[in-house]
């Protein structure tokens, strides 16, 4: 009888015990936590996870570790949007595995160069120019052009590797897709040409209806092994957005200089829009040779040269700044 007492004492305070456990394990759990709008989380252990919450702030023990591995999933990697302010302990651990991966939003314009380009994500992102520039280097095979304009959505506090790899990563495949479906094969020192005469064609046509027409110029210019002699090709690298003067043309020294050097340039002057690209895979078949900007904004093509000096003359005579080529 003394034994069934002892026992039945024992498992009263056992349950005891574990209602005051249940009861304090409730009360944990629902703690409020002062919040933060993102936290950044590295792949790995949970128990690496909590390390680097308290990093953040975050004030994580070996309980949490416990509730996250036998209650909830397992923790995400990234950044992720949990939101500031504060919530219960309980549900800030479940937003671990179930928050929005926080992004960035990177837009490059067709027709931007790479200088500007890196230069503008560096000081948004703030980030290593320097670096950005070499990582870009490890993984595009163009100096210029080795991004295809477009908006990416990067993972927010990506490093320069990550982001370079990335965004030349996914135009390399897209222009790996186009060469095959146009071309049969993807050559890059063939693509470079390709890309090559796409920028002259993205910085000189008005849009990209005339695209194709300004492409005919280009290779009916060649041809003729005549000088290109196009302001587009001065506005390469640092000169994106400098306004080309006849001072500029007889001064610019680098090969560039499509008035002073005959040929395309020697890599890409800017980036280029599939538009542009596949003007270049197909121009137009035309004799034209010349082009002039007109009042309206878009070019006067011709074959003849009397008649493009006529074009410029009309050009001139309106405010708009006419364009010759």
């Amino acid at each position: 009888m003394k034994i069934l007492n002892l026992l039945y004492n024992l498992l009263s305070l056992l349950l005891k015990l574990s209602f005051i456990l249940f009861i304090a394990f409730i009360i944990y759990i629902y703690i409020p936590i002062k919040t933060t709008q993102t936290v950044t989380l590295p792949k790995g252990s949970i128990s690496k996870t909590i390390h680097h919450l308290n990093k953040q702030g975050y004030n994580l023990n070996k309980i949490d570790a416990y509730i996250i591995d036998y209650l909830l999933n397992q923790p995400k990697s990234g950044t992720l949007i949990i939101g500031e302010g504060s919530m219960s302990r309980i549900d800030f651990l479940k937003k671990l595995s179930s928050a929005k991966e926080a992004i960035d939003i990177i837009t490059l314009i067709p027709g931007e160069t790479r200088p500007i380009f890196l230069a503008n994500i560096a000081k948004k992102q703030n980030l290593n120019l320097e670096i950005l520039e070499k990582e870009y280097s490890k993984f595009s095979a163009y100096e210029e052009a080795g991004i295809i304009p477009d908006t990416y959505y990067i993972s927010k506090n990506s490093s320069e590797e990550t982001i370079m790899k990335e965004l030349v990563k996914q135009s390399e495949k897209r222009y790996k897709k186009i060469a095959l479906e146009v071309l049969k094969k993807y050559d890059k020192k063939e693509w470079l040409r390709i890309l090559t005469i796409a920028s002259i064609i993205q910085k000189e046509s008005a849009n990209n209806q005339e695209m194709p027409i300004i492409a005919s110029v280009i290779y009916n210019r060649l041809k003729k092994n005549m000088a290109l002699q196009m302001d587009g090709t001065l506005n390469y690298g640092k000169y994106s957005h400098v306004k080309v003067t006849p001072k500029r043309i007889k001064t610019d020294k680098s090969k560039f200089n499509t008035y002073a050097n005959k040929g395309l340039p020697p890599y890409p002057v800017c980036s280029v829009s599939i538009p542009a690209i596949k003007a270049s895979l197909n121009p137009k078949k035309t004799d034209y040779l010349y082009f002039m900007r007109n009042k309206n904004g878009v070019h006067d093509f011709t074959d003849s040269y009397k008649e493009h000096l006529k074009n410029i003359k009309r050009a001139k005579a309106f405010p708009l700044e006419g364009k010759t080529n």
